[in-house]
């Protein structure tokens, strides 16, 4: 099958009324960037297990897409909530309650210099681990803004709350990470 010029929102629509090729079609292209959104959220084995019920429930709400963003930031919508349900299964801890400025003082805010401080983010092996201590939240947007490149009004889309809600979301998630990357000792310096 060669490359394909159709728009993600008509294969949807092609889906909806029962196109099988233009499901396979939108699986196979987007497939990639969701798995690696799960990936993240889930253990590898709960992933492909999200992964296969995120498609699933895309054939059966195809017909309800709105067009209010991309399909994949409603695929990634779609992906959060299975891996929420799932995490939900596991007992998943709820770290909200921090203010913003204790999670700027843990981060090291004031204390070093922001080029120190940035280049923690440098550091693949640690950035990966201190990903994968956030809550489910706080990852959610952080792989979507900054991991999959996603739009603040796609990733807002996607998680089904508002722009500024998304924005405050994502401040606090870097800053979490941040402190998660300075109290496992990498400030940047190695």
């Amino acid at each position: 099958m060669g490359p394909s010029l159709t728009d993600d929102a008509t294969l949807l629509a092609r889906t909806a009324s029962g196109d099988g090729r233009a499901y396979a079609e939108l699986v196979e292209r987007h497939q990639g960037k969701v798995h690696r959104f799960l990936v993240r959220l889930l253990p590898a084995s709960a992933a492909e297990d999200a992964l296969q019920e995120t498609f699933l429930r895309a054939l059966q709400k195809a017909g309800s897409f709105r067009g209010e963003g991309s399909v994949l930031s409603w695929l990634l919508g779609i992906a959060k909530n299975e891996a929420r349900m799932l995490s939900r299964k596991a007992g998943a801890i709820d770290r909200t309650a921090v203010s913003l400025e204790t999670l700027g003082a843990e981060a090291g805010w004031g204390q070093e210099s922001p080029e120190d401080l940035a280049s923690l983010v440098d550091r693949r092996e640690a950035l990966e681990r201190g990903i994968a201590q956030l809550d489910p939240s706080e990852r959610e947007v952080l792989l979507m803004r900054d991991v999959l490149s996603l739009s603040g009004e796609e990733t807002a889309a996607a998680l089904g709350i508002s722009l500024a809600s998304m924005k405050s979301r994502l401040h606090r998630a870097r800053l979490r990470l941040l402190a998660v990357l300075k109290k496992g000792g990498f400030d940047g310096r190695e």
